[in-house]
């Protein structure tokens, strides 16, 4: 049935098709009928971060920017769901059109750039949270923020989404904001992830209960360079990473005239360059630090490949788009099987 929907989804513009596709699932949730949407998945309880989530397949940030569709989207049977990137103030994002689908290749470029409502709208919308399951919030900088003051709205999105996370990402690897991607890097990263460490402390103590953070970079980077992240985080106690974000590379498209647009290329292109941070990665931290491995999951095989790369976790975003629903279940049954 998904497959027929698609089909007919795809005949709009793919910006379109997107808010619309999100409209339908809600209405679905609203009208209790989301169940015909759920997957059968395989109990696979998975404690990452001091968290229990009742099944290792999420969904990446991005799906969601506002968190108004959240809940819809969890009654498919994810084991968490991550919502935003969401910034301090709301902001419009990149010129349009910015969302471009390569089929041929299960494959989306993006350069939304960022575009939401504002963390005031997504906090909002998640006091009125009916998924019992686990929500992740994704924050960033907005684009006017120098990336020298990024910490500054880093720090004002924490302070906001703190009470009703389950965990944070903090999105330092889209390709789409000028400057972010420097803020992985040296002193910059250290900067950065010291205050953000401090504020997780402050705002603990405030709330008196733990929420912990995760740093979530991009697959260009080398291998030193991603041996140099994992040390940072270590030495910053940071509680987990999540690999990768999109990639500005070109690797597996150049046939395509899309592939010509500016912006992170996600799908299947992706999966080998994500696997192999998330490898150099797990070389580096054994079990100091968990990985949440993400990028070209388009089958339960590519799943299951992240978890023997070393991830605990999976997130799906382009691979549920092109496949729907289906791939939530083949992805945990794959998972699970490693089990066995």
């Amino acid at each position: 049935m998904y497959t027929h929907i698609r089909d007919l989804l795809f005949k709009l513009d793919a910006e379109t098709s997107h808010e619309f596709s999100l409209d339908l699932i809600g209405a679905a949730e609203r009208l209790k009928l989301a169940g015909l949407f759920l997957s059968e998945i395989p109990p696979n309880p998975v404690e990452v971060m001091g968290i229990t989530f009742p099944n290792p397949v999420g969904l990446a940030a991005g799906l969601d920017k506002n968190g108004d569709y959240f809940n819809a989207l969890g009654a498919m049977g994810f084991g968490f769901v991550e919502i935003g990137t969401i910034t301090p103030k709301p902001q419009v994002g990149n010129p349009k059109p910015r969302l471009f689908r390569i089929p041929e290749a299960q494959a989306i470029i993006n350069r939304m750039g960022f575009n939401n409502k504002g963390v005031d709208h997504l906090v909002a919308q998640v006091k009125r949270r009916r998924y019992k399951g686990i929500l992740g919030i994704n924050i960033g900088k907005n684009a006017l923020t120098p990336v020298e003051n990024a910490a500054d709205d880093y720090v004002k999105c924490m302070q906001k989404v703190y009470a009703h996370a389950d965990y944070i990402t903090v999105n330092v690897s889209s390709p789409n904001t000028k400057g972010l991607r420097d803020l992985q890097f040296g002193d910059s990263l250290n900067r950065l992830l010291e205050i953000i460490k401090i504020e997780q402390s402050n705002l603990q103590a405030e709330y008196g209960r733990y929420v912990p953070v995760a740093v979530k970079i991009a697959p260009d980077m080398d291998n030193d360079s991603i041996i140099q992240v994992a040390q940072s985080l270590v030495a910053q106690n940071f509680d987990g990473v999540i690999a990768t974000n999109t990639t500005i590379g070109r690797e597996g498209v150049e046939q395509y005239e899309t592939s010509a647009e500016t912006g992170g290329l996600s799908g299947f292109p992706v999966r080998d360059k994500s696997t192999r941070v998330i490898r150099v990665l797990h070389e580096e931290l054994g079990d100091k630090l968990p990985i949440i491995g993400v990028g070209g999951i388009t089958d339960g095989a590519s799943a299951a490949e992240k978890i023997k790369a070393g991830a605990k976790l999976v997130q799906v975003y382009s691979g549920f788009i092109y496949r729907g629903p289906a791939l939530i279940g083949e992805a945990a049954a794959a998972i699970a099987q490693l089990k066995i």
